[in-house]
């Protein structure tokens, strides 16, 4: 294990200052390493040994984080043993919430390395990270680095280096590292996972998917993201800088990193057209905007399309700036004999030349592919975030972990899905030339098997608390 400082050496985080807005800054777009990897330990599959108890740890209690705290309270075997967040008033705010509780957590707070002193705790077995994404991968990679599983907010990584980090330290501590990816327990998504392995969809040959909403209100708001983060990273970045809500439930059903691969991409951004002038328009009212005035923002639209190994294809698009009011994932799949799309809803199935199949017959067939978990947990979903996903996602980590079962998504899945953010740079910035996209899985994508049990043939017995 290393100490703080020589990790911090190691990974540079001293030169970046984790507290401040220099931290964004160290993240220049980097070439693809083709230097070759041997796989130490294959994680897909992997059972971790059985846990009665899941004693968590949360680093960041901005926004995900009392979520998370939220939700985790609520599922059997959990005790929330740390909270840990730079600013005092956000961890005694969220311990607040935990009073009159079994939890009883060690706070941590105040200083720039406090994370560490959690990761460092001996009565852990599980780091969630919910910290701006810049700094996830690093904080992932000391929590296994002391013996933890850590489950990380999405993207899991920033760079192609921290993707490298987070897989290789995984198969040397055999720890898990999860993306929290919820939106790969939406319904819709689950719906469509179901059916394309029960062959509705024929051979799937494309996904279309997307992040679209507009967020300029709270990337422009004073008090929403520490340190305005949000805003900096579209102001210091390029190409697809949040692609996994929507890439992460399209790779499920490709079964990617088991049976096919990422294999290339090709990328390209609009102008931006709103971003500097909205920045220089509150500059002139406001100090506060000066500093943002003149930074060069990443485009409305970015663009994305990855081919697999086998030639399938994936669209993957990212606009949080324009004007739209309708929130899309797109989330559509298209196959040799059917096609699905949820976006604009309500979701809609085709299955010939004469467009989308009645409601009666929707109805029909969402009746007969809903996978085991829906119909177990659907009450539950109704009252939780992300139409369900975020109760899903955490009580499926609680669950694998108490019962010894591989994780629905693993950290080959949080290193491809989380790449595209620094490769979908490096080919804006190479005028959208096409660029490899790394075998994270060192070959072993050929014969792992597809791991997210949407039927709950093992495990489910994990209760949540009223």
């Amino acid at each position: 294990m290393k100490n703080r400082r020589d990790f911090l050496k190691a990974t540079g985080l001293l030169s970046l200052g984790l507290a401040g807005s220099g931290a964004l800054e160290g993240y220049a777009a980097e070439p693809v390493s083709q230097k070759p990897r041997v796989q130490r330990f294959n994680m897909s599959g992997y059972a971790a040994p059985k846990l009665d108890k899941v004693r968590i740890g949360i680093i960041g209690l901005g926004n995900r984080g009392p979520s998370h705290l939220g939700t985790m309270r609520q599922i059997e075997g959990v005790e929330i043993r740390a909270l840990c967040d730079l600013r005092p008033e956000r961890v005694k705010a969220a311990n607040r919430r935990l009073e009159g509780t079994i939890h009883k957590p060690t706070l941590y707070s105040g200083n720039k390395d406090e994370w560490m002193k959690l990761c460092e705790q001996e009565d852990l077995d599980l780091v969630i990270v919910t910290t701006p994404y810049y700094m996830h991968a690093n904080m992932a990679a000391y929590a296994m680095e002391h013996g933890k599983h850590a489950a990380s907010e999405v993207p899991a990584a920033a760079t192609l280096e921290e993707c490298w980090k987070l897989v290789e330290t995984a198969e040397r501590t055999r720890k898990h590292c999860m993306m929290l990816e919820n939106y790969a327990y939406n319904f819709f998504q689950m719906l469509t996972l179901n059916m394309a392995r029960r062959g509705f969809f024929g051979e799937v040959v494309h996904g279309d998917c997307a992040y679209n909403t507009s967020k300029m209100g709270n990337n422009f708001g004073k008090s929403v993201y520490w340190d305005m983060w949000w805003l900096r990273l579209y102001g210091s970045k390029k190409g697809n800088i949040y692609p996994t809500h929507g890439m992460g439930p399209v790779c499920q059903i490709m079964n990617i990193n088991r049976g096919d691969r990422l294999d290339y991409l090709v990328s390209m951004d609009s102008n931006d057209f709103m971003m500097k002038a909205k920045a220089q328009e509150l500059a002139a009212k406001d100090d506060f905007f000066k500093p943002f005035a003149e930074k060069e923002y990443r485009g409305n639209m970015s663009s994305t399309l990855i081919r697999t190994v086998k030639g399938k294809t994936i669209m993957v698009q990212h606009d949080a700036t324009s004007p739209r009011g309708p929130h899309t994932m797109i989330h559509a799949i298209t196959g040799t004999k059917a096609l699905a799309q949820e976006y604009p809803l309500p979701g809609r199935i085709s299955k010939d030349l004469n467009g989308w199949v009645s409601k009666n017959e929707y109805d029909a067939i969402v009746k007969e592919y809903t996978p085991t978990i829906v119909t177990r947990m659907s009450e539950l979903m109704k009252k939780s975030g992300h139409g369900g996903g975020d109760i899903l996602e955490c009580w499926r980590l609680i669950d694998c972990l108490r019962g010894g079962l591989p994780l629905d998504q693993d950290v080959y899945d949080a290193a491809a899905w989380s790449s595209i953010v620094p490769l979908s740079e490096q080919s804006v910035l190479s005028r959208s030339n096409s660029i490899d996209i790394p075998d994270f899985t060192a070959g072993a994508w050929e014969k792992n098997l597809p791991n997210m049990d949407i039927m709950l043939t093992k495990g489910g017995t994990t209760k949540v608390l009223g």
